[in-house]
């Protein structure tokens, strides 16, 4: 009798500590959870170009400019969804992700806003990026919002916001051709154009 308790109690004594050993890789396994992220609103207020606002809209056939942000994300992560909002409508709003190295472009998506005044996300097959690489979000538009500070003044870059570290506003010269910018503004922010954000373990 003796012999078939300690074989009962030895099962049960294995059982538990195999099911505490399971619920501990578990929990490795699932590891945080993240939560996505978009830098616009924060980098905006921080650098201080929420302060004035100038609606530019259709600016003429010959005042397309290719502009955006450069930024280097801090962690590893992926693109989940683009967003936009203009002062007018456009129907074929191009806007690109690049590569900064060479440059070279990872992707490009036309979006069309229906509405002025209005944020479109744009859901994309995610897009990893490489944590402490060199990127750039740009788009093509003869509409945007002049953003700047009431004085004037230039922004002091970088500025992270969150996991993305925000290092210029570029823009080129006036063309509609798919380029990188070469230009850097200090003193302004044409937008607005961001992304959402999704840390990876």
């Amino acid at each position: 009798m003796n012999s078939i308790k300690k074989t009962i109690f030895k099962i049960a004594f294995l059982t538990c500590i195999s099911i505490s050993i399971l619920s501990c890789n578990n929990d490795d396994d699932s590891g945080p959870s993240f939560q996505e992220e978009n830098f616009l609103d924060g980098y905006l207020s921080t650098i201080g170009f929420d302060q004035k606002v100038t609606d530019l809209t259709n600016t003429g056939a010959a005042n397309f400019y290719e502009f955006g942000l450069e930024f280097t994300p801090l962690v590893k992560g992926s693109i989940t969804s683009l967003q936009v909002k203009l002062p007018d409508a456009n129907p074929s709003l191009r806007i690109t992700i690049w590569e900064k190295g060479t440059p070279s472009i990872l992707k490009t998506e036309i979006v069309n806003v229906v509405s002025a005044n209005t944020v479109y996300t744009v859901d994309i097959v995610d897009l990893p990026l490489v944590k402490d690489k060199e990127y750039a979000i740009t788009m093509n538009s003869n509409d945007w919002y002049r953003r700047e500070k009431t004085d004037g003044s230039d922004a002091v870059y970088p500025v992270s916001i969150g996991n993305i570290k925000i290092n210029k506003f570029m823009v080129s010269g006036v063309s509609t051709a798919q380029e990188y910018p070469s230009l850097v503004g200090l003193n302004r922010y044409s937008g607005d154009l961001s992304f959402n954000f999704l840390q990876q373990k």
